[in-house]
């Protein structure tokens, strides 16, 4: 156990951790170069375009120090976004070192500082790497002194490196060799290994990703997963190269997989503790918790014939996403679909855009909400996370929405623009930190629905993309809310319905109502498009007929001619508009949720 390492690289969103995992890979000759690809450890191709991890990867790197001593290095790959900060809790819980990676050009910003907390609160070794030294703006004692100010760290300790050209890799293997500790624990003692990610193979089931802390598990051994209290027969062990490679068994300090028939990956809890069956340990290890969704939305085919398809599509999609939530539901406009429950903004984008992808779905996502609590007069207390079951307003005593605490990391020439936004957000309760000179990091409290509207884009657009944003949830306030409306030639649209804070509903519904103006092409009739609250109008647009020239063949004569053959045309009109539907397009259903800054 001694030469075992077990280490994650934690930064900030594009600081280079992807590129660095790369190098380290390349550096202990796992790879041959022919073979060799960028982001090697990202196989899905949102997250290469993007730039982001989304699935975290485990990898063993054998490593020789410089001394001949072998080593094994167990990396633990960590998403890298807010919305997936549970299964970062969970991976750092399995390593006993983190690489703390600072941008050499844009310095420490707010997820540096919320995954430095998170590594503190395990108890980790911190090594810090200041990553990007090739760049022509890195300024590298500026990165130096915000290491001693901002992070607490002794940046004497930090490695200059550049994972790009390869410079410091070496640097950073000896530096986690000689500054991780090794892994503690009996390999004789009851079997104790934690879940940290799991996902699904065709052809053998979930493979689950654990760390032993402590006992052996070997193919044939009876497990028990102690949340769930299922029980499994162990088909085969192993460590992650590039590719799984099979061992004779698990020790304390390995970091590994197990394969052991599980149909699902929703049948794996991450965070959980799985033990013998025949010998379990008396209490499971601490830290999981239930995953819930914060953000919801229907998902609806654009053609009904496709549903039974796009249900094939989410059951296969659930098999390797635990975190997606899904039941079925009716809409009369749009016909059946799902409900889904995400645990964010990005989770949410992620999964259409794998469904419209890798199983080739046509979808309409309908507005984001959150769940909002009402209590009714009765005394009952319901959650409603659809605009369809929003409660009679005459029976509602008090409505309640989720807050949430906002960190916002920017340049201090973006203050002023940066408060204005989110002041208009309803934000309150603002608290200002000076990290560095030349740097503010502004807290607010803030409405998530606030937030998940297009919060984002519009601080990308207001900071020129030099803002990063984080946020935690903290608690329901008491707020006034109604339900919104958007009606066409006098019908509701269900989809386009949302639950909202009664002083925005007017800028809402006039920003729905052009929106959707734009998009809806011309019919034959005039279309008025209305946003109401309850029976009460509160905006509205409208788009003009197309009109034939009916009186083209009149030349001359008696106005009365032209006048019967227009009147003809009006009630022709009028019987149209009674019977003839009005056909919203898919980009009309998005184009609502957009802002006008983005």
């Amino acid at each position: 156990m001694k030469n075992i390492r077990n280490f994650s690289i934690i930064a900030h969103i594009d600081h280079g951790k992807s590129t660095l995992a790369d190098r380290l890979i390349q550096a202990t000759g796992l790879v041959e170069e022919r073979d060799f690809r960028d982001q090697i450890l990202d196989n899905m191709d949102i997250e290469r375009e993007r730039g982001i991890t989304i699935k975290s990867r485990a990898i063993t790197l054998p490593y020789v120090d410089r001394k001949g001593r072998a080593f094994e290095l167990n990396l633990i790959d960590t998403p890298g976004h807010v919305d997936f900060s549970y299964e970062v809790s969970r991976a750092l819980a399995s390593c006993e070192g983190v690489l703390l990676l600072v941008d050499a050009a844009q310095g420490v910003e707010a997820q540096t500082v919320a995954n430095l907390y998170a590594a503190m609160e395990h108890d980790l070794a911190i090594i810090p790497v200041i990553n990007k030294i090739d760049l022509p703006s890195a300024d590298i004692d500026m990165v130096k002194e915000q290491i001693e100010i901002d992070l607490g760290l002794d940046s004497d300790q930090a490695i200059l490196c550049s994972a790009k050209e390869g410079r410091g890799v070496e640097d950073v293997l000896e530096a986690i060799v000689k500054q991780v500790p090794p892994p503690s624990g009996h390999a004789e003692g009851p079997l104790e290994a934690l879940i940290f990610d799991a996902h699904y193979d065709p052809f053998r089931g979930t493979i689950v990703s654990c760390r032993v802390f402590s006992g052996t598990v070997r193919p044939g051994d009876i497990i028990r997963f102690m949340h769930n209290r299922a029980t499994y027969r162990v088909e085969e062990v192993g460590l992650f190269r590039l590719r799984r490679e099979p061992r004779n068994a698990l020790s304390a300090g390995d970091v590994g997989y197990i394969i052991s028939g599980i149909k699902t990956v929703s049948a794996t809890r991450i965070g959980d503790t799985i033990t013998l069956d025949h010998d379990p340990v008396s209490i499971p290890l601490p830290g999981f918790k239930e995953v819930k969704p914060v953000v919801f939305a229907s998902i609806y085919p654009v053609s009904s014939d496709d549903y039974r398809s796009l249900t094939d599509s989410l059951e296969k999609y659930k098999l390797n996403d635990a975190a997606l939530v899904f039941q079925k539901d009716s809409s009369a406009a749009l016909g059946l679909g799902f409900r889904c429950g995400f645990l964010g903004l990005l989770h949410l984008e992620i999964v259409q855009e794998r469904l419209e992808r890798e199983f080739d779905q046509s979808i309409i996502m309908t507005s984001p909400t959150v769940q909002y609590r009402f209590t009714l007069t009765n005394g009952e207390n319901i959650t409603v996370d659809n605009p369809l079951y929003y409660p009679d307003p005459a029976t509602i005593e008090k409505a309640m929405e989720p807050y949430i605490r906002a960190g916002i990391m920017i340049p201090e020439r973006y203050m002023g623009a940066v408060m204005d936004l989110c002041l208009a957000r309803r934000g309150t309760n603002a608290q200002f930190n000076y990290p560095t000179p030349g740097r503010i990091e502004i807290r607010f409290d803030m409405p998530l629905a606030e937030v998940i509207y297009d919060f984002y884009d519009s601080l990308k657009t207001v900071t020129q993309g030099y803002g990063s944003f984080d946020y935690e949830l903290l608690d329901y306030r008491e707020s006034d809310l109604v339900k919104l409306d958007i009606l066409l030639n006098g019908e509701r649209v269900d989809a386009l319905s949302q639950i909202v804070f009664r002083e925005g509903a007017r800028p809402r519904a006039l920003h729905a109502c052009n929106k959707l103006k734009e998009e809806i092409p011309r019919h034959l009739f005039k279309i008025a498009i209305q946003g109401a609250i309850g029976g009460n109008v509160i905006a509205r647009s409208t788009i003009s007929p197309f009109r034939k020239d009916v009186t083209a063949k009149c030349y001359g004569g008696d106005i009365t001619r032209k006048r019967k053959l227009l009147e003809k045309q009006k009630k022709g009109k009028k019987r149209m508009k009674m019977v003839g539907s009005v056909a919203i397009p898919q980009s009309a259903f998005v184009a609502v949720l957009k802002s006008d800054s983005g």
